[in-house]
């Protein structure tokens, strides 16, 4: 699998990851804008990758179910606890922004249960991870489904998993207030990890893409920046909802076209700017890019007194300063810490053939869906900023 498409979806993260740092570090107003399209890219993207590999396994002829999961889970394990559980123990250790108390269901990748419980982003640090919890519940049952279920069912299965969640969306008209729990339950963003799965499936039999989905991103794609960008306040409750209804499922169709072309190479001039260096690397450590950067803004903050820049507030002074340092940390812990985890993942190969593992060597779901971008939902339609920016101001320096 070493080749151009893996190349381009390494891009993508790459993309997807400086969509969060621009949203959580430098746009006006706290505007998570960017950064909620870089989470449904990622989820996108992640539905995408780990259904392709596990098909791809199925199709082995030395494939067995009992073999391929286990190696599945411990890869995750390999890729992903890591450098998580480090940032926990970080936590702990200092208790960074009085963040102990709900340490245990970070642990247990519950964050986006507690945060919907609460109903409010306390503590604020670890708030980003809500989406790294939607990923691991998705990885837990995804592979079951995919490796388990008859084949000739799996596009149902996912078209039947974005309708349930289609459903979902009207959690909110029935509940009578929008709430996290509109956002964080795993149902609010299986549409999109199911699309991912659902274009995986898809491809797996036809290297095309339907006929409706070509003819029709574009105009999905401008309804949703026309409606983001040039809506009227909504006046009631109901042009509310249906308001933040379409920002979330216009998205869905145009980001499934974009990893579907990435995946078998973008060609021309666009395909040459994501083979870029700076760019692969960005996205090869764009993980730890994730994972770090609100505690490296948090540091940043409290350090302002030290710093000449403005590090304190959305702009062009913490994107420099918190920016830098996020991704220096990030390309440590890369070559130090992940990188010889992750070359562990050899020794489980999902198929196990002659000489080589059949499906082992290539870019591994471990590297591309663990979800890296787009830390919180989208900005409420209330006004309401994400909590990342809005928590740190100048006064909050102690």
């Amino acid at each position: 699998m070493g080749n151009a498409r893996d190349t381009q979806l390494d891009a993508l993260r790459a993309i997807a990851v400086t969509m969060v740092l621009y949203s959580h570090f430098f746009a006006a107003g706290g505007s998570s804008f960017w950064g909620h399209i870089g989470v449904r890219l990622f989820f996108v993207l992640s539905g995408f990758l780990i259904t392709r590999l596990l098909l791809e396994a199925r199709a082995a002829a030395e494939f067995e179910t009992r073999p391929a999961l286990r190696s599945f889970y411990i890869r995750r394990a390999l890729r992903i606890f890591p450098p998580y559980f480090a940032v926990l123990g970080f936590v702990w250790l200092v208790d960074l922004e009085q963040s102990r108390g709900s340490l245990a269901w970070h642990a247990l990748y519950l964050s986006n249960f507690w945060y919907a419980a609460q109903n409010e982003w306390t503590p604020w640090l670890l708030c980003h991870f809500w989406s790294l919890s939607i990923e691991e519940q998705f990885y837990i049952a995804w592979p079951l489904i995919v490796l388990l279920a008859p084949r000739q069912r799996l596009e149902a299965i996912c078209i039947g998993v974005i309708m349930l969640s289609l459903a979902y969306r009207f959690y909110w008209p029935i509940a009578g207030t929008p709430g996290l729990a509109r956002d964080l339950l795993p149902p609010a963003s299986m549409d999109a990890l199911a699309s991912g799965a659902l274009l995986a499936a898809y491809r797996s039999r036809t290297a095309g893409l339907p006929q409706w989905l070509r003819a029709g991103w574009p105009g999905l794609a401008a309804a949703f920046f026309v409606l983001q960008w040039f809506a009227p306040a909504p006046a009631n409750p109901v042009q509310e909802w249906g308001l933040w209804l379409l920002l979330q499922i216009l998205p869905v169709a145009p980001l499934g076209v974009i990893v579907a072309s990435c995946s078998t190479g973008i060609g021309g001039r666009v395909g040459k700017l994501l083979e870029l260096p700076p760019l692969l690397g960005l996205g090869r450590i764009s993980y730890g890019v994730y994972l770090y950067h609100p505690i490296v803004l948090a540091l940043v903050v409290k350090s302002q007194p030290w710093i000449p820049l403005n590090v304190s507030e959305q702009g062009p002074g913490r994107f420099l300063v918190a920016g830098t340092a996020t991704l220096m940390l990030a390309s440590v812990s890369w070559l130090l810490f992940e990188k010889p985890l992750n070359s562990l993942k050899r020794h489980f190969p999902y198929v196990a053939g002659k000489g080589r593992g059949a499906i082992s060597a290539g870019m591994d779901v471990g590297n591309a869906g663990w979800i890296a971008a787009g830390a919180y939902p989208g900005r409420p339609l209330d006004g309401g900023t994400s909590p990342l920016p809005r928590k740190l101001h100048r006064t909050d320096r102690s």
